[in-house]
């Protein structure tokens, strides 16, 4: 198929530009991979081939007066089904069947940024009840499959995006990442996915312009290629005087950041934190991936961690934290007339229900006290960038877990004999929704069991580029596109 042949939907786009392959055969080939792989891993929970395919039509006819443009032109992506995405497009807030008769108000951040840069939306894509789970489930539309093992998660709460672009279906789709919902299905998906530092993707929340800082939570992307991801951050990324934490840093070219040299850079390796039980196969494929990184020139030594707190604990407050946005959401559905938990609450997993219902019992001395634990975990990395120019981990402590069929799948709640929180607690990324750090996640390979395996990569605050810089040079050290292979060849039945 034409979009499987490429890795690079930023090189897709310049052989449709050159005229090499027209935009409708790609969507064609696009529509054809959804009919026939989308049933496997379930992926999509909406699609819009009419419209998809109109778009590349007058997309040709634009191409053909020679009026083609946009790093994207042409190419079909998806939006995340949680987020606006597409006006008058349904939304269902990730599966909720209460809100099924939603619309889209209008273009969400990451859908009006690949529009404007010529791309076209084919669908949406699956993700958990309101994103409130590092897993893919949830009671409208099932759980989503890795595409490296079918029957086995995707990861969350991004999965259906990570999924698709895992199994070629797309080259490109949207993510949103609060706790790590894009990192964790990109390390299950065996795809590049990429949370970019506080302030540099704009978000315009109201009534509450704040919402999203508790923790911080921004859309991005999902790619096969680190080039992609930097040219989807490159068209998102602005100032919004309208977003209270938006920055204004001038003019930034994230794609210049790819070729940026390593040679002396200091890179801080930590399996654990110290804290998470890692799975030793996972700590010891990130380990070898991350002394790859010698060959760009740079140190690369233990980094240690003075965290006092459990993992569990700050998993916890991880859930505290969210679930304050969860309750605006309810509180706004009930402004237009829907009581999600008094006459819904069968539509949404238990967890959510009891995290929100938790949120509405507590006061300011415990949101006080959770800020406090995203002080300690802020200090603890800052002190950290105090010596490395990066901080290198796993994404998870774990493989993907087995779907659950019939009801929502969750993460582990054991690993190593500790107990361990199973939305959360079993990822090593919440940490950098804590305190705002731009992280990667980066395929470092499949494990004995077929399992892609993911390396966290994590800057300075603002330090975007050095973050891409890396990825693109271990790209090019240690490239994955060989992993593809098992996705191409799956059986899809």
């Amino acid at each position: 198929m034409a979009v499987n042949e490429h890795l690079s939907a930023v090189d897709l786009a310049a052989d449709i530009k050159a005229k090499g392959i027209s935009p409708v055969e790609v969507m064609d080939d696009c529509i054809a991979a959804i009919e026939a792989r989308n049933p496997s891993i379930n992926a999509f929970t909406y699609t819009a081939f009419d419209e998809a395919r109109a778009k590349a039509i007058e997309a040709e006819k634009v191409l053909m007066r020679g009026d083609a443009d946009g790093a994207f032109f042409g190419i079909p992506t998806a939006a995340k089904d949680f987020l606006p995405g597409v006006p008058g497009w349904p939304g269902t807030t990730g599966g909720v069947k209460a809100l099924s008769h939603q619309k889209d108000p209008g273009y969400g951040c990451f859908t009006k940024a690949m529009v404007d840069e010529g791309a076209i939306l084919v669908g949406k894509t699956n993700a958990p009840s309101f994103a409130f789970r590092g897993t893919c489930d949830n009671k409208m539309f099932g759980a989503t499959s890795t595409p490296f093992k079918v029957g086995y998660n995707s990861g969350g709460s991004s999965g259906g995006s990570a999924a698709a672009v895992g199994d070629g279906i797309l080259l490109v789709a949207e993510g949103t990442d609060g706790g790590g919902s894009i990192r964790i299905p990109a390390a299950w998906c065996g795809c590049y996915g990429y949370k970019a530092s506080v302030g540099t993707i704009p978000a315009t929340v109201r009534p509450n312009a704040f919402s999203l800082t508790h923790p911080y939570t921004w859309d991005g992307p999902l790619s096969r290629t680190v080039k992609d991801s930097a040219y989807v951050l490159q068209a998102m990324a602005r100032f919004d005087p309208f977003d209270p934490v938006s920055l204004d840093r001038g003019e930034r070219d994230f794609a210049a950041a790819l070729d940026k040299p390593l040679k002396g850079w200091r890179i801080g390796f930590t399996p654990d934190f110290g804290i998470f039980p890692v799975d030793p196969e996972i700590k010891d494929m990130v380990a070898a991936a991350a002394q790859r990184f010698v060959e760009a020139g740079a140190v690369v030594e233990p980094v240690e961690f003075d965290i006092s707190r459990s993992h569990f604990e700050l998993a916890e407050a991880w859930c505290r934290l969210i679930s304050i946005s969860g309750l605006e959401s309810i509180e706004a559905l009930k402004g237009g007339g829907i009581d999600l938990l008094r006459d819904h609450a069968d539509d949404v997993p238990a967890e959510f229900v009891y995290w929100i219902n938790d949120a509405y019992r507590r006061g300011y001395v415990d949101y006080n006290a959770d800020d406090v634990v995203r002080t300690e975990i802020y200090d603890a990395l800052q002190t950290a960038f105090q010596t490395y120019d990066l901080v290198i981990s796993p994404v998870t402590a774990c493989h993907p877990v087995p779907n659950v069929p019939g009801g929502i799948t969750a993460g582990p709640t054991e690993l190593g004999g500790e107990k361990v929180e199973p939305l959360i607690g079993w990822c090593l990324t919440y940490f950098c929704n804590f305190t705002g750090h731009p992280a990667a996640s980066i395929p470092a390979g499949l494990s004995k069991d077929g399992f892609p395996v993911g390396m966290q990569i994590i800057g300075r605050r603002w330090a975007d580029e050095d973050v891409l810089a890396a990825s693109a040079a271990f790209e090019r050290i240690q490239p994955w596109a060989k992993i593809y292979r098992v996705t191409a060849e799956r059986n899809l039945r």
